[in-house]
């Protein structure tokens, strides 16, 4: 069977990957918009209807309009920004979040992306919170560092034409602490207060890790660094894309740095625990521009339609 997809926002960052995960596909029937109809509203609502899934690729108030267009109950809108994230009725397109999420997003015909940050620091602590060891009530900050890419077109072209020397140094932001995946990194956690977070655009191309320290005495009484490892192993027992690394994994202290970059051109995310008596370290590295977005995307696609999760990833 071939479906018919639209990527609405074609040449953003986020939409030309996703068309590059679907040129190799013999499933997929890619549906196109002129160049100069890609402003045109009824012609994108055309092709919106026309297909069987139609992602988003748009500014916030752009995918609304967009979501606004849809007539075929057929379709099945994956969206990219940030507008859906927590709204009733559109599923989370994280498969490994919780037991049954897959079946969400089998029925569902709105699915919303997960942010990139939000992905690595919902895989950290949401099976934390679900085996009780980490309290909802709890008061966790996390920093994360990413690539350039994440800032899309016009962060590219800036950090690409080279000349600036800010840009060589690591670079804090978001320093009003109201950052747009807040919400999602909340509301997919059961945390019930906003994480202190600090995200940093370095001067590489992807990759991201999201670090979340923690003491000890913050978390259920008795529990130890082995225990937060094997809550996560267990979680993601059997995961495809989640790799859960050994306690204290040796060959990154061996090194004794630790490789942002080492997901890059994957769908996988690689999840840690470094901790000592007293205090812990929970890292989770991804692609920002894979499972960080399009490829989370692609994957969504995948089990929306039930066919294999990872196909063309």
């Amino acid at each position: 069977m071939t479906y018919a997809v639209f990527v609405d926002g074609q040449e953003g960052t986020t939409g030309l990957r996703i068309h590059e995960y679907l040129a190799a596909r013999k499933d997929v029937e890619v549906l196109r918009i002129d160049a100069d109809k890609r402003k045109d509203a009824a012609e994108r609502a055309r092709l919106l209807n026309a297909a069987d899934v139609a992602f988003l690729c748009l500014p916030d108030a752009a995918s609304r309009e967009a979501a606004a267009m849809i007539s075929n109950p057929n379709t099945c809108l994956i969206d990219a920004s940030t507008a859906h994230r927590t709204v009733s009725g559109w599923a989370f397109g994280l498969p490994e979040l919780a037991k049954g999420q897959r079946d969400k997003l089998r029925a569902a015909k709105r699915i919303s992306n997960p942010g990139c940050h939000a992905s690595a620091f919902i895989l950290a602590l949401r099976p934390l919170v679900d085996a009780g060891l980490l309290s909802p009530a709890a008061l966790v900050s996390a920093t994360s560092i990413t690539g350039y890419s994440g800032g899309g077109k016009s962060m590219i072209a800036e950090y690409e034409a080279g000349g600036n020397p800010a840009l060589q140094s690591p670079r804090p932001y978001a320093l009003g602490l109201a950052h747009k995946h807040l919400p999602e990194m909340m509301n997919y956690t059961g945390l019930a207060h906003a994480p202190v977070f600090m995200p940093i655009v370095g001067s590489f191309y992807k990759g991201l890790c999201v670090t979340v320290p923690l003491h000890l005495s913050q978390l259920r009484a008795g529990t130890r660094a082995e225990d937060l490892q094997q809550a996560l192993a267990a979680h993601y027992e059997g995961e495809r894309f989640i790799r859960v690394m050994p306690l204290r994994d040796a060959a990154t202290l061996e090194s004794g740095f630790f490789d942002v970059q080492a997901c890059n051109d994957s769908n996988r995310v690689d999840l840690f625990v470094f901790g000592s008596d007293t205090q812990v370290l929970v890292m989770a590295r991804l692609d920002n521009l894979g499972k960080g977005a399009s490829g989370a995307a692609v994957q969504s696609m995948n089990v929306h339609l039930g066919l294999d999760e990872g196909l063309g990833l």
